[in-house]
């Protein structure tokens, strides 16, 4: 396991080597937290989820798997590593070519629950990527087959079945709970 010191900088943090094996790891509370490893459902969400996103965005901006992103929480760095996030070229840059941490704030972020982990954890985590000033955040739920979109100045919502997720921020984009899990082979 990574071994640190007690408190990261965020500098410490970005220039920490990677740890042993697949494990990736989150700055929270100045602390090099591991996240949870994927499973095969999180996977199989995880590529339908994608392959929606670049039909619907890839020439409005960039698609980031496991991305970690610079952001502030509780006024302090944080580095979350979201499932998968979006960010347009209007706040990103097309030709921005670093190797680094998304330096700026995407407009969704997208977390997948994993059996380690509970809604209530992730929607915590979601009301702190909307205080950091996220515009959307989805939580995706394999076991109830659900879509749950946070807002900033909503209520959340929950999407299943046939519902039709659809936004204004991210016009164009439109599909159900079904559609997404179908595509992702979820029983």
């Amino acid at each position: 396991m990574l071994q640190t010191k007690t408190e990261l900088t965020l500098e410490e943090f970005l220039a920490l080597g990677e740890g042993e094996g697949d494990i990736t790891y989150e700055l929270i509370d100045e602390q090099a937290v591991p996240k949870i490893s994927p499973k095969k459902f999180h996977s199989r969400l995880t590529r339908s989820l994608i392959k929606l996103l670049e039909q619907w965005g890839e020439e409005r901006g960039e698609i980031g798997v496991e991305w970690a992103v610079r952001l502030t929480r509780l006024g302090r760095d944080w580095v979350p590593v979201p499932d998968l996030l979006y960010v347009s070229y209007q706040r990103l840059s097309p030709d921005w070519n670093q190797d680094e941490a998304c330096p700026v704030v995407p407009e969704l972020v997208i977390e997948i629950i994993s059996p380690e982990q509970t809604f209530g954890q992730l929607a915590a985590k979601a009301r702190d990527y909307l205080d950091a000033q996220v515009l959307r955040v989805w939580i995706v739920d394999s076991k109830a087959r659900s879509i749950t979109v946070f807002y900033p100045d909503a209520a959340p919502q929950t999407y299943m079945g046939d519902t039709l997720l659809r936004d204004p921020l991210f016009e164009g984009l439109e599909f159900t709970a079904t559609q997404l899990f179908q595509m992702a082979k979820i029983p």
